[in-house]
């Protein structure tokens, strides 16, 4: 099946791109000479561009015209799913806790709500092949009638909790990774007698409005995981 004529504008300019005939800085050719190229309409032309520039290719400098874009080689998209990674696959899991709390100041600094606002917290351990491998605690916010239930918390994944009162859709995550040394809480959990150091992996996810309905913190045996990324 043919590509739609604004997708065959975008890649052949991605193609000029990735080639090297057009360099970060260069000029792409005017809306006309593309309409002229391509015999088509502005409206296909724009369309087109619009692809580009959302993907970063190019950018727009008003009464100028559209120009390459310099490549953000310190950009990474990182895959992380909180059950699967490339040396490791949780298999079973272990509900600690659900609860209701009072935030303190920190937690409701990091959820922007108020410290007389109940707190929904969730702890799990996970494990592979019956071994503990992370320990794992999630804070959401709490609605008056949000269902808890026990048997659907227990295997999902952070997402997959909002689920029902926020589309997968409209959630944007957010991540952040670093490494520690375990407490003595967490060593017990995980089963950890040595100097081994935790991945410690905090996600936010924001709704549509960019504000915060829940965080969690997964902390995993060093030697559990491994996360990869690949540049735009």
């Amino acid at each position: 099946m043919t590509n739609p004529l604004y997708l065959q504008i975008v890649e052949d300019i991605k193609n000029k791109i990735s080639i090297g005939e057009l360099k970060p800085g260069d000029a792409i050719a005017s809306e006309s000479a593309l309409c002229k190229e391509y015999n088509t309409s502005r409206m296909t032309v724009r369309k087109g561009l619009a692809v580009l520039a959302n993907e970063g290719y190019i950018y727009s400098i008003p009464g100028k015209g559209n120009f390459v874009a310099k490549p953000e080689l310190n950009k990474y998209t990182v895959y992380y799913d909180e059950m699967h990674n490339s040396i490791n696959s949780v298999d079973k899991t272990k509900l600690l806790e659900v609860n209701i709390i009072i935030p303190d100041e920190n937690l409701a600094a990091d959820l922007q709500t108020t410290r007389n606002k109940n707190v929904i917290v969730i702890r799990r351990l996970f494990y592979t092949e019956g071994c503990p491998v992370a320990y794992d605690v999630k804070y959401l916010l709490y609605q008056k009638g949000m269902p808890v239930v026990e048997k659907e918390i227990e295997q999902a994944t952070f997402p997959e909790m909002m689920s029902k009162s926020v589309s997968l859709f409209a959630l944007k995550k957010e991540i952040v990774i670093y490494a520690r040394q375990p407490d003595e809480e967490i060593k017990r959990y995980l089963n950890i007698y040595d100097e081994l150091p935790l991945l410690v992996v905090e996600q936010k996810l924001y709704n549509k409005d960019n504000k915060p309905v829940g965080m969690g913190i997964t902390y995993f045996r060093g030697d559990s995981i491994k996360l990869q990324g690949i540049s735009q």
